[in-house]
């Protein structure tokens, strides 16, 4: 792993600080965290910006209308955003992050040229249509259905943990395409469109009180089979490729935002004197170690993508493990610095801590996790 930056990476630095600088200040109010289409059309007007500036799909390949920009100079865009306060992906962070890479990866001419400008303008918005009331961390069980009928799928069944459904305009869709096949290998990658009739989206509130997440209803919808991404009966493995994504750099912007508000933490500890508790300070020194750790982590999964071709691999997994619980134990610390401060339902440490719990279960729960360590990493024999 080589942490030291070329000449070329600290100019591009240099430019992205100068630049966020400039147009930060310019940025309307952020809306309610209630307003779902102000907070898509704030979300996706920062994506605009991103897009004439010449700094959105970095790292994505330039035939898929991306820059091409290495790995490391992809984590410094996100370090350098990140700790300059700028908006994160928000709304479409599914098909900055899950689809758009997958379909710049797997999807045909026509399909790259269809899906991923608006993804890149901001002009589109997806989500992710893969857990199912029974088949979450099994996800090979799913039970959607797709019966094939002419030049289209006819698609019937549910999906839960639909991020940002109701303000979606395509869904990246599992479905189960042969039902007599082994369970890995029966399942197709489908991009479903959210206004086609049989489509119903009804909103999940959380314990935080938000309804970002929803319940989506699938009855006889019909997909073009030209909006199937691989092969028949191949989206197993494309779907793994989708998830490396989620599991490899999606969090890197997350890991500055906690060291930095672990800082915060360390000055309100002195400000209200609970810094002379040793308990307290030991608490948030090894949580300085962990943070710095998983920045660490983070570079080493970024040099190895950068010697894979850009793709994340099964290191995203470690990473995922471990940032979960740290995040947990960081909002945790929180409550024992702040106090009853904490406590009030509007403030914003107490929705950062609610937010932190479905981290051991969103994007893979530690369990499954622990098993892809034990088994791709590790070598270990597989659980009966």
């Amino acid at each position: 792993m080589d942490l030291a930056h070329t000449e070329e990476e600290r100019e591009f630095r240099a430019r992205l600080r100068a630049w966020l600088a400039k147009v930060l200040p310019e940025l309307p109010a952020r809306p309610s965290p209630d307003d779902w289409p102000g907070r898509r059309a704030y979300d996706l007007g920062w994506q605009r910006r991103l897009y004439d500036a010449g700094y959105a799909g970095l790292h994505w390949p330039v035939d898929a209308g991306g820059r091409g920009a290495t790995p490391t100079q992809h984590l410094l865009f996100l370090e350098e955003t990140e700790r300059a306060g700028a908006p994160y992906v928000g709304a479409n962070f599914v098909g900055l992050l899950h689809a758009g890479p997958t379909i710049a990866a797997e999807g045909t001419p026509g399909q790259r040229a269809r899906w991923l400008p608006p993804v890149l303008r901001g002009d589109e918005v997806w989500c992710q249509g893969f857990s199912e009331p029974g088949a979450g961390s099994d996800l090979a069980s799913l039970r959607t259905r797709a019966v094939r009928d002419g030049d289209a799928y006819v698609v019937t069944g549910s999906k839960i943990w639909t991020s940002h459904a109701e303000i979606a305009d395509w869904c990246e869709l599992l479905v189960r395409t042969d039902p007599a096949a082994p369970r890995h290998r029966g399942i197709s990658w489908l991009a479903m469109p959210m206004d086609a009739p049989g489509v119903t989206v009804r909103p999940l509130r959380t314990l935080a009180g938000s309804a970002e997440f929803a319940e989506v209803f699938l009855d006889e919808v019909r997909v073009p089979v030209e909006n199937r991404v691989g092969a028949e009966n191949d989206g197993w493995r494309v779907t793994m490729l989708t998830l490396s994504f989620e599991r490899g750099t999606a969090f890197v912007g997350e890991v500055v935002a906690c060291r930095r508000t672990l800082s915060r933490l360390a000055r309100a500890a002195k400000e209200n004197g609970r810094w002379d508790d040793p308990v307290v300070r030991r608490t948030l020194g090894r949580l300085h170690g962990e943070f710095g750790a998983l920045w660490r982590l983070t570079q080493w999964n970024v040099s190895e993508s950068q010697r894979s071709g850009g793709v994340p691999g099964v290191g995203g997994s470690v990473f995922k493990l471990a940032y979960s619980h740290a995040r947990q134990e960081l909002y945790e610390a929180a409550a024992a610095v702040l106090g009853a401060e904490s406590l009030s339902l509007e403030a914003e440490w107490t929705a950062e801590r609610l937010s932190s719990l479905s981290y051991t279960i969103a994007a893979g729960t530690t369990e499954i996790q622990h098993n892809i360590v034990a088994e791709r990493i590790l070598g270990l024999p597989k659980g009966r």
